[in-house]
């Protein structure tokens, strides 16, 4: 039966050099079993056609679709394409590099029907754009919002809009609530739940939390 490491093989087997070498990863303890490989953002289309229709491949069930801000990296941008194979098993992904200079990728509604709303989500929520797609609205927030609230440089206390007749939306007084983080030099110090009692002392004096 093939994996989806024979498919991520015959990938690259048939687009070429283009494709990125396979990264695995695998957990015996969970059966976790996922690989994953970069695809040129042109060929995102045919590329899922071709996984999707293939006999050998039969990657019929589209679990997600990701916008990935990579904030002070370039691409800045990325799309994630998480594919599972009713008939074979085992998960693939396929990761699209998106520049912020042309934060647009080809659509695969026309491939998997159920990627129309995920691709409207990360339009919404980071501001890439899907070409081809047959209706790209907003999902969550309200048409004429001028912002991408899951981009990295979006505050946490949101921006104040006007959107005359529609919506208005105001920057949140934080104030140091239970969702804020704090500076660090340990990630885990910025975690909130840090500023509780909810660790050990001896593991909260490594984090550099109070």
């Amino acid at each position: 039966m093939p994996t989806a490491l024979d498919a991520a093989k015959a990938v690259r087997d048939r687009f070429g050099e283009k494709i990125g070498a396979p990264v695995v990863f695998a957990d015996k303890v969970t059966g976790r079993d996922e690989v994953t490989i970069t695809v040129p953002r042109e060929n995102i289309a045919v590329i899922c056609s071709f996984l999707k229709g293939d006999a050998g491949c039969a990657f019929d069930y589209l679990v997600d679709i990701c916008g990935v801000d990579n904030y002070d990296a370039a691409p800045r941008f990325e799309v994630d394409y998480l594919l599972y194979s009713m008939k074979n098993g085992g998960l693939l992904r396929l990761k699209v590099g998106v520049p912020e200079s042309d934060p647009t990728v080809p659509s695969v509604s026309s491939v998997w029907r159920t990627a129309d709303w995920h691709e409207r989500e990360a339009y919404d929520m980071v501001g890439i754009r899907f070409t081809g797609h047959p209706d790209l609205r907003r999902i969550l927030m309200w048409e004429g919002y001028p912002f991408h609230p899951l981009r990295k440089d979006f505050p946490l206390e949101g921006k104040p809009s006007d959107v005359p007749g529609v919506a208005f939306t105001q920057a949140a007084p934080l104030d140091g609530g239970p969702f804020v983080t704090t500076p660090a030099e340990h990630a885990a110090g910025r975690e909130p739940r840090i500023r509780t009692n909810a660790l050990p002392d001896d593991v909260r004096d490594k984090t550099g939390g109070p």
